[in-house]
C-alpha cells in the first residue's frame, strides 16, 4: 500500500495528467489550475507577501497537490494578485529598471546614492505650462515646442545620470552642442519616452557610432534628410506625454469637434490645475525675484534631486518653446491673467534670456568684463534685442549665484565626473538658444 502511494505522488509531481485514472473523465479546469501552480512555483520568490483578506475559504475543495499548495497566489479583494500601480505591490519587476530613487534606494553606476526624482519630468512640466486648461490642447501655431521637448529628453537623461559627454582629450575645443555623448548607465527609468530614447542611444553606441547633443535632438525631432536615420524620430511625443499625465491623474480625456473631424483633447483636472499653478508660481518666483538669493518658492519639492537646475531648465525650456509669455505674472488664486505692466513682463523675459545665455556656457554663468546685461559669452534666443543695462549688477549677481548653486548640485549628485554631465546640460541650453537659426 505504501509503495502505491509513493508511486502516485511521484507521478503526480512529474505529470499532472497521469494522476487521473484512465477510466475517469479529465476536467480541464482542474488541469488548468494545476498547470498554473506548477508554472507559478518559480515566480513565488518574486512576489510580495499578499494580504489574506481574499484568501480561499478552508471549506473550498482542493484539486491540486499538497506539495504545490504553498505557491498558490492568494488573490486580493479586487481579484488579482497585485498591481504595479502606485499603492499596489508589483507582481514582477525588471532587474534592469531603476526607480531613480523614488523609493529612496537608487544608486548611480559609481555607487553614489541619489535623491528621489520629481514626480513630473521636465517634458511634462513644459507641456502643462503650454496646455490650455479647459480646452485641453496646445496652440496649433506653435512649431517650437516639439523641438524643445526633445531637448528636455536629453537633459532629463543627463540629470538622471544616464548619459554624459565622452571623456576624451581635446573635447573642449569643440562647441558644447557638438560634443559626443554616450550612455553611462543602461538601467531603464520607468518613463516610456525616456527609455525609448535611452535604448536608441545605447544601441547606437554599441554599434560604435556616437552622436552629439544637437544631432540626437535633430534625429528625435525628425529634422534630417538622411532616410536611413528616420527611424530615430520619436513620434507623437506630445500625445504620449498627455496620456501619461492622464495616467497620473492630472489630465482627463475628452473629444472636441473641429469643423469636420473630432480630436482627442485633455483638459486639466482639479489636481492638474493645482499642479500647473505650482509650476507657474515657481517660474514667476525665479524670473520676478529682485534679490540675489534664490527664493525657496522657485524650487521644486524638497528632498528631490536637482531642484535649482530643474527650475532653471523649466523656465528656459518654456521660453524656448514659446509658452512662457502667457505664464509670467499669471495668478491662479485670483483666476485672472497677467497683471504685470508691459515693462515688468519684458524685464522677466529678458532675465530668462540672460539665464539661457549664462547656462549655454560651461562652466555655468561665467562672468565677462563687459558692462552689458549679458553674463556669458553665448547668445540666447533674444539676445540681439536686449537693450543696454537690461540686467544690471543685481541681475548679474543673481545669475552668478544660480551658477554656483547648480555647480554644487551636480558635484553632490555625480561626484568627480560631474563636469561630463554638466556639459550635456550646457549643450542642451545652447541648442535652445540657437533654435531660431536651427529651425
Amino acid at each position: 500500500m505504501s509503495d502505491a502511494r509513493d508511486k502516485t505522488q511521484k507521478v503526480e509531481i512529474i505529470d499532472p495528467i497521469a494522476c487521473y485514472d484512465s477510466q475517469d473523465s479529465l476536467d480541464y479546469s482542474d488541469l488548468a489550475v494545476m498547470s498554473t501552480q506548477i508554472c507559478g512555483h518559480r515566480l513565488s520568490r518574486r512576489r510580495v507577501a499578499p494580504s489574506t483578506s481574499g484568501a480561499t475559504s478552508p471549506s473550498t475543495p482542493r484539486t491540486h497537490t499538497p506539495a504545490l499548495e504553498s505557491s498558490t497566489p492568494i488573490l486580493s479583494s479586487n481579484g488579482h494578485a497585485g498591481t504595479a500601480l502606485e499603492g499596489g505591490s508589483k507582481v514582477a519587476y525588471d532587474p534592469h529598471e531603476d526607480d531613480d530613487g523614488r523609493n529612496g534606494t537608487s544608486t548611480g553606476p559609481n555607487g553614489r546614492k541619489r535623491l528621489p526624482t520629481p514626480r513630473l519630468t521636465l517634458m511634462e512640466e513644459v507641456l502643462l505650462v503650454g496646455l490650455k486648461d479647459k480646452l485641453g490642447y496646445l496652440s496649433f501655431w506653435n512649431d517650437s515646442i516639439s523641438y524643445a521637448l526633445r531637448g528636455c529628453i536629453v537633459l532629463e537623461l543627463a540629470l538622471r545620470g544616464r548619459v554624459a559627454v565622452v571623456n576624451r582629450p581635446g573635447r573642449r575645443s569643440v562647441n558644447l552642442c557638438e560634443r559626443l555623448i554616450e550612455v553611462i548607465d543602461e538601467r531603464m527609468t520607468g518613463e516610456t519616452i525616456l527609455d525609448e530614447a535611452l535604448r536608441m542611444m545605447r544601441d547606437r553606441g554599441k554599434e560604435g557610432e556616437k552622436l552629439s547633443v544637437v544631432q540626437w535632438i535633430d534625429l528625435m525631432s525628425g529634422e534630417t534628410w538622411n532616410v536611413m536615420k528616420i527611424s530615430y524620430q520619436l513620434k507623437q511625443v506630445r500625445e504620449r506625454l498627455q496620456k501619461g499625465l492622464v495616467d497620473k491623474g492630472l489630465l482627463t480625456t475628452s473629444k472636441t469637434n473641429f469643423l469636420l473631424f473630432d480630436m482627442a483633447t485633455h483638459p486639466c483636472t482639479p489636481q492638474g490645475l493645482s499642479q500647473k499653478a505650482a509650476i507657474i508660481n515657481r517660474i514667476n518666483a525665479l524670473l520676478l525675484s529682485k534679490t540675489t538669493a534664490i527664493p525657496q518658492t522657485a524650487l521644486g519639492e524638497e528632498g528631490t534631486s536637482g531642484r535649482v537646475i530643474r527650475s532653471i531648465a523649466l523656465s528656459t525650456a518654456s521660453y524656448a518653446a514659446n509658452v512662457l509669455e502667457d505664464a509670467i505674472g499669471y495668478s491662479y488664486s485670483r483666476g485672472v491673467g497677467s497683471n504685470l505692466a508691459f515693462d515688468d513682463k519684458e524685464e522677466a523675459l529678458t532675465r530668462c534670456d540672460d539665464v539661457l545665455s549664462a547656462f549655454s556656457n560651461f562652466p555655468f554663468a561665467t562672468p565677462v568684463a563687459s558692462g552689458s546685461g549679458s553674463v556669458a559669452g553665448g547668445l540666447g534666443a533674444g539676445a540681439k534685442r536686449r537693450h543696454a543695462g537690461g540686467g544690471g549688477n543685481s541681475g548679474r549677481e543673481a545669475i552668478a549665484e544660480l551658477g554656483r548653486e547648480v555647480t554644487k548640485e551636480l558635484e553632490a549628485e555625480f561626484g568627480e565626473k560631474w563636469e561630463l554631465s554638466g556639459e550635456v546640460v550646457a549643450a542642451v541650453f545652447e541648442v535652445w538658444g540657437r533654435m531660431d537659426s536651427l529651425l
